[in-house]
């Protein structure tokens, strides 16, 4: 790991994403509080999956203009979610929602087969936008049902990733959130084997408790040869215990039904800094966590633009910003195969979507709410 020294003036943008307006440029400083040291993990923010969704519904809205329809939230961040809103995204809790013929995009975090089939049933164009990691899990799933096996889902009931796995399989799947979950868990005599499958969003935590005590209760058991948490929730993670070891509070930014931003909260203040709090704008930070902080740490959820991380900076205006760089991403995932298509048709070539990052897509976000 390495640490690299941030000017304050390099790390607040006025360029990216969307924005939180504070008034007239209130810091905390206003408040009595001052931080000596804000020391800012990287990674942070948008994973892959995160910058291919973001960056497939604002094409969506390019190639058919609003409304487009799209079915849960893209990404689990309010500010994102309100920003495609403003820009004449209409999303949706039920397919039925969607008029016949109009364009739906299916989130990021994956959807029930019932739910694509229905969606491409009503006759519009229809984007899956699911990340290739959850499309795994799912495919895993699928196979080892197949096979009939019995298969244990670690997640989080009523989340929307586990809420489109469990229904790959419905009838082989055990939804478990707890130890005691699985210690009461009875499954069929005559299965061919057990497997062990996850949301990706999960925290260690989480997911190594769980295991260890399936691995001792079930002689039977079967393992993806890649564990199924997504890279980023691990990077993130691994981060914010190096920034645990350092600061006196941490703040994760990012919203409160985002899975992974909870669970860097929960291990936060597991790896030993109790004073860890979730926010989702400078706003919400609560002042009393950080009176007496002389380091604070901070982080940011998968799906949490950069813009509001360098609002929160602003917002504290520490005398020193340092960056502790724990590994580097270089994670890419393509646009869906079916979107890429629609844009070659329109413009003769697929863009090279690489070198476009979702904040950059979000800055054309406004200029699309702007031209409405």
């Amino acid at each position: 790991m390495s640490k690299s020294k941030v000017f304050l003036s390099d790390s607040v943008s006025t360029t990216e994403g969307p924005r939180v307006s504070l008034s007239s440029g209130a810091t905390l400083r206003d408040a009595g509080i001052e931080i000596e040291k804000l020391l800012v993990s990287n990674p942070r923010g948008f994973c892959a999956g995160v910058e291919m969704a973001i960056k497939a519904l604002v094409w969506m809205l390019r190639l058919c203009g609003p409304p487009v329809y799209c079915y849960h939230e893209i990404v689990h961040n309010r500010s994102v979610v309100q920003a495609f809103q403003k820009a004449g995204v209409v999303f949706v809790n039920d397919i039925a929602d969607v008029p016949d013929g109009a364009p739906v995009m299916l989130s990021a975090h994956g959807s029930a087969p019932q739910v694509v089939e229905e969606a491409e049933r009503r006759g519009g164009f229809v984007v899956d936008a699911v990340c290739p990691l959850v499309t795994k899990v799912h495919h895993e799933a699928k196979s080892r049902a197949a096979r009939n096996f019995e298969i244990i889902y670690i997640g989080h009931k009523g989340h929307d990733e586990a809420v489109g796995t469990m229904a790959v399989a419905p009838e082989a799947m055990h939804l478990v959130e707890s130890q005691s979950d699985l210690e009461s868990l009875k499954l069929r005599s005559d299965r061919e084997g057990v497997a062990l499958l996850a949301q990706t969003t999960l925290s260690h935590f989480e997911w190594q408790d769980i295991l260890e005590t399936a691995k001792k209760r079930y002689d039977d058991l079967w393992l993806p040869g890649r564990e199924d948490l997504c890279y980023a929730t691990t990077n993130r993670q691994k981060a914010v215990i190096e920034l645990a070891k350092r600061c006196d509070a941490i703040l994760v930014v990012g919203s409160a039904n985002s899975s992974n931003t909870n669970a860097l909260v929960s291990v936060a203040r597991s790896a030993g800094c109790s004073n860890t709090a979730r926010i989702d704008s400078p706003a919400e930070i609560p002042a009393d966590l950080l009176k007496g902080a002389a380091t604070v740490g901070l982080t940011a959820g998968a799906s949490c633009p950069e813009s509001l991380v360098e609002e929160v900076i602003a917002y504290l205006a520490p005398s020193e910003v340092e960056e502790l760089r724990i590994i580097d991403e270089d994670e890419y995932f393509p646009l869906p195969p079916k979107l890429r298509q629609a844009l070659e048709e329109r413009f003769g070539e697929v863009p090279d979507d690489r070198k476009r990052t979702a904040a950059d897509a979000l800055v054309e976000l406004g200029d699309i709410a702007g031209a409405d």
